[in-house]
């Protein structure tokens, strides 16, 4: 017989496991279901762990720039140094071809004039006198004219001898090469007459606008200045004067299109198009003279801009292009932090198809639209790197 203290005792422990028991069996029951709405994120998922998520009021996206992506063509080689200058083909610089003093000037700069409009009056003794040498030589010319027809008439009649009909002739003939002679010095001065204030009017040749106006009321004039009066351009009409280097020559050919940006319209290009690659190499620069022409219709460039051109490889091969600033570089990849939404901010590795001083050009891994950050990539490759 066991004591009854044994068997309280006894009792007590077999309760107290069959509780213990009935616990343990509860919470793994629980647990496992738990664990298995709800699983774990793993610790290969890159997804998440290249990400970071701020709120809308974070101070860390005060320091963060973040622009659209834009797609341009392939390109060849990185931008190249450039100068717009005047298309001489549609550009004329205007002299004065005779002396004088500038009375009037008929036209401003920016002013469109057509072919033939005046420019300015000049006081030209130079022109007066030509005039009259005109005037002198037509009507010597009309005299000996009639003189000859007299001569022939008496020959008719045997009134005169044939050899002073012949001296008449040729005195008509030697008169009508000088009249000639003094109207094609007039057609040259682009002026048949002189005007109701006897003035030299100074005419432009070809129809555009007046670029340049580098002449003033009183001033002396002159047919060997070194400077124009004025520069008529057709400002939809320009070149684009391009210092290759040597080591690209093989990459660019005739007819090849390119695209030009300025830093007066940032983000924005132009379109143009090699009409002519230089025979000869700089010794100095060790560059070939490259000119390419555009044609403007919006009249936004101007001649002796500072451009970048960059060759296109293929103009319906469209590359996205980011600034380098927006590049993180770790060992032998480069990345970069696209905004999924808002505050939402995700590392993802690029591959570069061309890198140049400014800008790069994506491959792999990115498409035109989306947004990127193009300023402090830096700090949040830093910020990312420490929560790993």
């Amino acid at each position: 017989m066991m004591m009854p203290d044994k068997k309280i005792l006894l009792i007590t422990i077999a309760t107290a496991l069959v509780l213990v028991g009935a616990g343990y069996w509860g919470f793994k029951q629980f647990h496992g279901a738990e664990t298995a709405e709800t699983p774990a994120p793993q610790a290969n998922d890159q997804s998440v762990a290249d990400t970071l998520h701020y709120a809308a009021d974070a101070p860390q996206l005060a320091f963060l720039q973040i622009k659209q992506v834009e797609a341009l063509p392939e390109p060849l080689t990185e931008a190249l140094n450039a100068r717009i200058a005047y298309d001489d083909n549609h550009t004329a610089r205007v002299f004065s071809p005779i002396a004088g003093r500038v009375l009037r000037i008929s036209t401003e700069m920016g002013q469109w004039v057509k072919a033939g409009d005046p420019l300015v009056a000049l006081d030209s003794p130079d022109f007066a006198q030509a005039v009259a040498d005109s005037a002198k030589a037509e009507a010597d010319l009309a005299r000996k004219q009639k003189a000859y027809e007299r001569a022939k008439q008496l020959l008719e009649v045997q009134g005169m001898a044939r050899k002073d009909v012949e001296a008449a002739e040729a005195d008509m003939q030697q008169a009508d090469a000088e009249a000639r002679r003094a109207r094609a010095h007039m057609r040259n001065l682009n002026s048949q007459s002189l005007t109701s204030r006897g003035e030299f009017v100074l005419r432009a040749p070809v129809a555009g606008i007046v670029s340049e106006r580098l002449v003033n009321v009183g001033s002396e004039v002159r047919p060997d200045a070194t400077s124009p009066l004025f520069v008529i351009t057709d400002p939809k009409r320009l070149w684009l004067q391009i210092d290759l280097p040597e080591r690209q020559l093989g990459k660019v050919r005739v007819g090849q299109s390119v695209f030009i940006e300025v830093d007066a319209y940032p983000g924005e290009t132009f379109p143009g198009k090699i009409s002519i690659i230089g025979e000869t190499l700089d010794p100095v620069t060790r560059r070939i003279s490259v000119r390419c022409e555009i044609t403007d219709a919006q009249q936004k460039l101007r001649p002796e801009m500072f451009a970048r051109a960059t060759p296109i490889a293929d103009a319906k091969s469209r590359l996205p292009r980011i600034p380098n600033t927006a590049l993180v570089t770790q060992g032998l990849y480069s990345y970069i932090f696209v905004e999924k939404s808002p505050g939402l901010l995700q590392r993802r590795r690029i591959t570069l198809a061309m890198q140049g001083s400014e800008y790069s050009y994506v491959k792999e891994g990115l498409q035109a639209g989306e947004r990127v950050v193009t300023s402090g990539a830096l700090l949040l490759n830093s910020e990312l790197s420490s929560t790993e």
